[in-house]
């Protein structure tokens, strides 16, 4: 089967500082695909050139068999990529409802297919339709992840990009925004999940990379690596 996205050789940097190294990597069409590795590995580079907020060197990045690379990340989330990022970003000054809104703006011009992503994000995500007219900046640090999420999911992707999900969370938050995450792939999405916290991404994922320096490590079945000596050790603390 035809991956969904297919990274070849990448090579990035920021000014001087060369930060992949060439980085391959595919992501096949219904899969959770977690990227791992430690602080500063590059795994977080690696999204931003995949959505066109970063250039990249040397390389290529095709998605359905197209080009990206080459393209502004306006098209690229028209194309069917959507990146959420680290941190969360979301307006705590807006409503949850009216950050869905953001999300969704490439649907601005079909008021009836934005109607029907939102029912679709807020069945996805009860909690959200709960709090819909609750400010942004008011819910839990796990609530506002799951916001950034839906967020992300209301552009429609056929990918759906996640920037260290668990960042600044509890365990017991992390736990369960891994959960939705798996139920976002098990609605049909396709995921890929960088992520420092090993154990969660490769336990919810199909395939696994680990990216070490810039460079791809190791890679395979997520249940082989959670089972390899090396991943265990450097990243599992076991």
């Amino acid at each position: 089967m035809e991956p969904l996205l297919r990274i070849e050789d990448l090579e990035a940097a920021y000014g001087k500082a060369q930060v992949l190294f060439g980085v391959s990597l595919s992501v096949p069409p219904g899969d959770v695909v977690a990227l791992i590795g430690a602080n500063g590995a590059g795994k977080s580079s690696v999204l931003r050139v995949v959505a066109g907020l970063l250039p990249p060197a040397r390389g290529r990045v095709l998605f359905r068999g197209e080009r990206l690379d080459r393209l502004p990340p306006h098209a690229i989330v028209a194309r069917g990529v959507s990146l959420v990022p680290q941190y969360r970003r979301i307006f705590g000054g807006l409503t949850v409802e009216e950050n869905l809104e953001l999300g969704g703006y490439t649907l601005r011009r079909d008021r009836r297919r934005f109607r029907e992503t939102l029912d679709e994000v807020y069945s996805l995500f009860p909690v959200l339709a709960e709090k819909r007219r609750r400010l942004g900046g008011v819910l839990s640090g796990g609530e506002q992840q799951v916001l950034a999420i839906a967020r992300g999911l209301m552009a429609r992707p056929a990918l759906l990009m996640l920037d260290e999900p668990s960042m600044g969370l509890a365990p017991r938050l992390v736990l369960d925004v891994f959960r939705d995450i798996r139920r976002v792939a098990e609605s049909g999405r396709t995921v890929l999940v960088v992520e420092q916290n090993a154990y969660a991404a490769l336990g919810i994922a199909t395939q696994g990379y680990v990216l070490e320096n810039g460079r791809v490590a190791l890679s395979g079945p997520a249940r082989d690596l959670v089972h390899n000596d090396y991943v265990r050790k450097t990243y599992l603390a076991a």
